[in-house]
């Protein structure tokens, strides 16, 4: 299997497991009578094996490219991880008060992702340097935007922090479907 491909499955399973997360939130964080328990809590455990999966596909696909040919070093991107999500989990929680939750890790290991296939597309031929770094610009303004929903949560009313939940749970989605239409396209 190319490298492109596999990174195609694994963003179509990224994509399924957005769906089955939305869902979930959907169901369990209704602002009127939601749904607890396993009636909802079910919905997560696809959302875990096809987003596993779909992750494990993804940096399979972008080891599997060269390495002469790309925007920037993946190691950057590691290291960049590791610094946001440091820095933003001080920020969040010290300036802005906002507990610190798995969703900051969740976003910004999503942006570290799609940052490593966008290069690896871009290295593989799949991606122009255009198209390349147009994704690198439409994820750091997802990145800004979850950010935002992220640190807005708690001091939102139900019905905006329901909604709010699930602007990032739609935006990452929507980036991965784009790069697979632009997979599937050339």
């Amino acid at each position: 299997m190319q490298p492109s491909q596999r990174i195609l499955f694994g963003n179509v399973g990224f994509a399924v497991c957005c769906v089955f997360y939305l869902a979930w939130w959907v169901l369990a964080f209704r602002p009127t009578n939601p749904i607890q328990g396993f009636r909802t809590g079910w919905l997560l455990i696809p959302a875990a094996i096809t987003g596993i999966a779909g992750v494990v596909l993804i940096i399979r696909g972008a080891l599997d490219v060269g390495f002469d040919h790309l925007l920037f070093r993946d190691t950057w991107v590691v290291v960049g991880w590791v610094a946001a999500y440091i820095v933003l989990m001080l920020v969040t929680s010290r300036v802005w008060q906002r507990p610190v939750t798995s969703e900051l890790l969740l976003i910004t290991g999503w942006t570290a992702l799609a940052l490593v296939e966008v290069n690896a597309l871009f290295g593989a031929g799949a991606l122009s340097h255009t198209t390349s770094l147009v994704f690198v610009l439409v994820i750091a303004v997802v990145l800004v935007g979850c950010l935002v929903c992220y640190t807005l949560f708690y001091r939102l009313g139900p019905l905006p922090r329901f909604v709010d939940g699930m602007i990032p749970l739609l935006a990452t989605g929507l980036v991965m479907v784009a790069l697979s239409i632009c997979l599937r396209t050339r």
